[in-house]
């Protein structure tokens, strides 16, 4: 291995820790990898940029515009009053096949936040049995068409750039409707181990609340027990900073001086009592919103508080809100609440202003728990237009009369004129994200394959798995499935897309290695980019109802592991038989 070579491994894998990490965006990650590339030479400037434009990059950010739209019709509300009838598993049933349909066409993450909210206020079921469901199907529809899923766009990405054919819309299908099949069987089956308590009607007790005790008021010099802090019912002190130190569940005994923070875990209703005590004003209560509604919202995956804290965003002035609380899937947060740094999938509880709906960036930030309509309702011939308009670029793109990025230009430009969109809300809600992501994922791999490293380390895997000829069935199967787990393996730790970013050049390479048709190995870091089942890290739509239903990893690996089996087992048997090796 020459120096070239060691260069990109070295910097890949440094991306590869700050991802399982989470040192910083992927995006951000995904560009300085690109960057760091970039300088040394390994790659001219024009190639570099050109992977922006790729064709089938513009595709995907396109096709996510125009799916806002959609998201603004009556069709999900309508999906929404479908879902429930008396019998469980016939609700599960309705489920599966209402929200696979929706997420084979539709964006899976607008998908799930849209029905979130009737999931969770249902009484007809116990709701938490209904939300993993609800990310799951939305993960297995989207594995059924090339536009069901940012992954399969990405995956075809990636061929367009190796000068490949594109991928066509149904190629997906037959291993997708099989998969849809079985492992929503074991969805159904499985949901039932999820233990069937009702979500709370308050807002929920896992969460982290902020006082500060104050010159006035006569708490400096008494103890915890003395100011009653010690002892508050619905209420547990967790932390109290002082200057730069941090003392954590202090003792009861513990005197207090003016400027100590205190952090408490429980009952958000209880904030008004902490702000009631002389001497202790509540983090929001410094803006005078307490007093005012309190509302439940999920930190977006686009949002861009995502790794930044409170005081960074300057919150108040951007939402008119205040953040009373904020809750991490039950873990333990250390420090002010206006240091933390904010991930997507937090919940925060906000004390809102009458402006606060009004503001343009709301559905941007954040999914709201209580589905309160931001946009006046399309007209009803807009609607039609939106929706038919959507259904005729995707009929004549999968029957090949017109490409899928055509089509896509002309329903954005239709959109524009019928006032259906507005190119401020587009420039507002505009995939940079994913597009930073993509572009310079395949910088990383046009540079990976330049030095060679991509032919080393598909030598290496063929080497190991002693791979001898394209005619040695039995070795090439392995290379597959070694494919395989190593893409869901890093989807599970890392997100969908960087997995399939990060394995599409290694899989490739090692298909071309062998000497065999990509296409199975193509199709291996597609689906098990999308087999994030076990944990809820892996995939933005079970953060999202992790969050929106006080639900645990525990509850995710209890149904997780079935699902996953399941998916895995029919398609490591199925895409070889739909794409064979030779």
């Amino acid at each position: 291995m020459d120096f070239a070579q060691l260069y990109v491994v070295a910097v890949i894998l440094a991306m590869l820790g700050g991802l399982i990490f989470n040192i910083a965006r992927p995006a951000w990650l995904f560009s300085l990898a690109a960057l760091a590339l970039y300088f040394p030479g390994f790659v001219e400037p024009g190639r570099m940029f050109s992977h922006a434009v790729n064709p089938a990059v513009l595709t995907l950010v396109l096709l996510l515009i125009s799916s806002l739209a959609l998201e603004r019709t009556r069709f999900l509300g309508w999906i929404s009053r479908k879902l429930f009838v008396k019998s469980q598993s016939l609700t599960l049933l309705r489920m599966g096949g209402l929200v696979a349909f929706s997420s084979a066409l539709l964006n899976n993450t607008a998908v799930v936040a849209s029905l979130m909210s009737a999931v969770r206020k249902t009484t007809s079921h116990p709701s938490k049995r209904l939300l993993i469901p609800l990310s799951y199907f939305a993960i297995l529809g989207g594995t059924l068409t090339l536009i069901g899923t940012s992954t399969n766009l990405i995956v075809n990405s990636f061929l367009v750039d190796y000068g490949e054919p594109s991928l066509q819309f149904f190629d997906f299908l037959p291993v997708g409707l099989c998969i849809l099949f079985v492992a929503g069987v074991a969805v159904i089956v499985s949901s039932y181990w999820i233990t069937g308590s009702e979500l709370p009607k308050e807002i929920s007790k896992d969460y982290f609340l902020e006082a500060s005790v104050s010159q006035e008021g006569g708490l400096d010099g008494l103890s915890l027990q003395q100011a009653g802090l010690a002892s508050i019912k619905g209420l547990t002190l967790v932390e109290l900073i002082r200057e730069d130190r941090v003392i954590s569940m202090p003792a009861s005994g513990e005197k207090l001086k003016a400027g100590d923070q205190l952090i408490f875990a429980g009952e958000v209703a209880q904030a008004k009592q902490l702000a009631d005590i002389k001497g202790l004003s509540v983090f929001a209560d410094t803006t005078g919103l307490l007093d005012k509604y309190l509302t439940e919202v999920i930190v977006s995956p686009n949002s861009t508080l995502v790794g930044r804290s409170l005081k960074q965003s300057s919150f108040r002035a951007h939402f008119d809100a205040a953040v009373v609380a904020i809750g991490r899937n039950g873990m333990r947060l250390s420090g002010s609440i206006s240091n933390v740094e904010l991930r997507a999938g937090d919940k925060l509880v906000l004390a809102i202003g009458l402006d606060f709906y009004k503001r343009p960036n709301i559905d941007r930030n954040f999914i709201l728990l209580d589905k309160k309509e931001l946009h006046p309702p399309l007209a009803r011939h807009q609607e039609v237009l939106a929706i038919s308009g959507f259904l005729g670029v995707v009929g004549l793109a999968a029957t090949g009369v017109i490409t899928l990025l055509t089509g896509l230009l002309v329903f954005l430009m239709g959109l524009f004129v019928f006032r259906i969109l507005t190119p401020t809300e587009v420039r507002r809600r505009l995939p940079l994200e994913i597009w930073l992501v993509v572009s310079a994922a395949l910088a990383i791999a046009d540079v990976f394959n330049q030095v060679g490293a991509a032919e080393l380390l598909a030598s290496l895997v063929q080497s190991l798995l002693s791979v001898e000829s394209p005619n040695d069935y039995s070795g090439i199967y392995w290379a597959f499935i070694v494919c395989y787990l190593l893409t869901w393996l890093i989807t599970e730790v890392v997100t969908n897309n960087a997995a399939a970013a990060l394995m599409f050049p290694m899989a490739y390479g090692l298909a071309e290695s062998l000497g065999v048709n990509y296409m199975p190995f193509v199709m291996a870091v597609a689906y098990g980019a999308s087999a994030s089942f076990i944990s809820p890290f892996g995939y933005q739509t079970n953060l999202m109802v992790m969050n929106a239903g006080n639900l645990k990893f525990s509850d995710f690996a209890k149904v997780g592991w079935l699902v996953s089996m399941s998916f895995s087992i029919v398609a490591l048997i199925m895409i070889p038989l739909v794409f064979p090796f030779n």
